[in-house]
């Protein structure tokens, strides 16, 4: 018997390891390649980005670790046996957003063209699990051609369990969507669950229906832009938040909004060192403010003079102008701020501003951010097409939501606080913490012509010279305007804590923000409140 080398590999050991590692290095060339050079240059071609090019440009660089990279369909109806790629049509982890932990899952069009199957939907759902058992934003990139008909049902299901996880981690962790592409049918639905929507303009389309089955049901002509791109759901209808010129403009976005979000519903909103003097005086409030109360005026001036220096991100900017959202910092911490727009609508309230602002107002309350108001609301819009549209249970939304909310909250009335608009803007009423306003607020029932029409009426009437009615008519409005058109009535009833210069504003607003860091009230015991939906 020969003697055998103790540093020799046993016979067929080397072998075997390396025929492992070839079939992995395969597979991962496979999941890797995608749906292959050609329909990775179609995607390209279409002015769009792989799946994995998305990661990249999204994650700070080397920070993504994937899973679920070799798991394939298990489909074998309609030759879907022969047509098996590593990673199926999703691609699904986790990385660094600004070094703090993300979950991602990005589809990919090149493969199967994105659609849907019951291990993509397992593998989005693993990412999904994960985010909320350790407390992380979740983050899609959506470019899917919807359902996979060939797995029929098995796909619908694998559709609902990523709705159930939307709706059960709402108000857990946030949620962003990314719509890079197609977006139509059951698909929409996942996005409309989440927190906030992109859109790349030109490239993303989102629709129940598609432009030809409304073609075929109602004979109505449209294209795929006009029913449902970028522009569209951004100004019109209000389903998306924000819109980028492409694939990277809109993950560059992405990154900005989740840096002023906290990672989960247990910590607050991540600060920053400040960049701003917390005690500097806010200069030119006063020019921008007109003197006639029937002018308009910016109201983001307004803000981007308050708050940090370059640091007010407005969301929704498109779609129901007459109300600004968005986030800020004061001294270096993250809020929202909701603002009535006077140059829009003279800032009233209507149906959208009403559900726009309304929605903000609880994510803000979720996820533990502190809530700066702006008041100028001459009240809610009159008309027809508002009380048949239902803006008393639209309006409601907005006062539901203020009501509810038991993160600080701090109103500044900057002009016009009229009637029911007045309680609904954070009032002191409805447990505003801190309520200021400046020297050029009016806090009343309604402005001062309507109150004398109403009041004054039948006097005005039985006066029958048109010189002395008219005379008559401004002594009135100015007796109401010296009694009411003011703030100092409703902070001689304490509904107001302070009228402050404008000048003071972002020292007074940062002084009761430090007040309120502590903050801790718990509403009643329930299962959940019943929203006027």
């Amino acid at each position: 018997m020969s003697e055998t080398n103790e540093n020799q590999t046993p016979a067929g050991e080397g072998t075997h390891r390396d025929r492992v590692r070839a079939e992995l290095a395969r597979r991962n060339a496979e999941a890797f390649g995608g749906g292959g050079p050609k329909r990775v240059e179609k995607q390209h071609a279409e002015g769009k980005l792989t799946a994995r090019e998305r990661i990249d440009v999204l994650l700070d660089p080397g920070s993504f670790t994937e899973l679920d990279r070799l798991r394939v369909h298990n489909c074998s109806d309609f030759g879907m046996d022969m047509k098996r790629i590593a990673g199926d049509a999703v691609v699904t982890g986790h990385g660094l957003v600004n070094g703090r932990p993300i979950a991602v899952f990005s589809q990919d069009f090149t493969v199967f063209g994105g659609t849907l199957s019951r291990v993509f939907a397992e593998k989005v759902c693993k990412v999904m699990d994960l985010a909320t058992k350790v407390g992380m934003p979740v983050v899609g990139l959506n470019d899917s051609g919807g359902a996979r008909i060939q797995e029929g049902v098995d796909s619908l299901g694998g559709y609902a369990d990523i709705f159930l996880r939307n709706t059960l981690a709402s108000g857990v962790v946030p949620q962003v969507s990314c719509i890079l592409g197609p977006c139509a049918g059951g698909a929409v639905y996942s996005p409309a669950l989440t927190d906030f929507i992109l859109m790349a303009e030109k490239t993303s389309y989102m629709f129940i229906t598609g432009p030809e089955v409304i073609h075929a049901v109602t004979r109505e002509k449209v294209t795929k832009e006009a029913l449902g791109g970028a522009d569209t759901h951004n100004a019109v209808s209000g389903v998306a938040h924000f819109k980028g010129l492409d694939d990277r403009d809109v993950l560059q976005e992405c990154r900005r909004l989740l840096s002023y979000l906290p990672s989960s519903n247990r910590e607050g909103p991540p600060a920053e060192p400040p960049r701003d003097r917390a005690d500097r005086d806010v200069e030119g409030i006063e020019d921008i403010i007109p003197d006639d109360i029937r002018k308009p005026y910016d109201m983001t001036a307004i803000i981007r003079r308050v708050v940090d220096n370059g640091s007010f991100y407005e969301v929704q900017k498109f779609q129901a102008k007459n109300i600004v959202i968005g986030f800020a910092r004061l001294a270096g911490r993250v809020v929202g701020i909701v603002a009535n727009q006077p140059q829009h609508l003279a800032g009233c309230l209507d149906i959208n501003a009403s559900v726009k602002a309304g929605r903000f107002v609880r994510f803000l309350d979720a996820f533990n951010i502190p809530i700066l108001t702006f008041e100028d609301v001459p009240g809610f819009l009159p008309g027809t097409g508002q009380e048949y549209g239902g803006i008393i249970r639209h309006g409601a939304k907005l006062l539901y939501a203020y009501c509810e909310a038991t993160v600080p909250k701090v109103t500044v009335i900057t002009r016009r606080a009229y009637g029911g608009a007045y309680d609904v803007m954070s009032s002191k009423h409805i447990r505003g913490d801190f309520n200021y306003a400046w020297p050029t607020a009016e806090i009343a029932v309604m402005g001062s012509e309507g109150a004398v029409r109403i009041l004054y009426g039948r006097e005005l009437r039985g006066i029958e010279d048109e010189e002395d009615r008219e005379e008559r008519r401004r002594e009135l409005v100015n007796e109401y305007e010296e009694k009411f058109g003011n703030p100092f009535k409703a902070a001689e009833l304490g509904f107001v804590d302070e009228v402050v210069e404008f000048k003071d504003t972002r020292r007074r607003v940062i002084g009761a923000f430090d007040v309120l860091k502590d903050k801790r009230v718990e509403n009643p015991p329930r299962k959940h409140g019943n929203i006027p939906l």
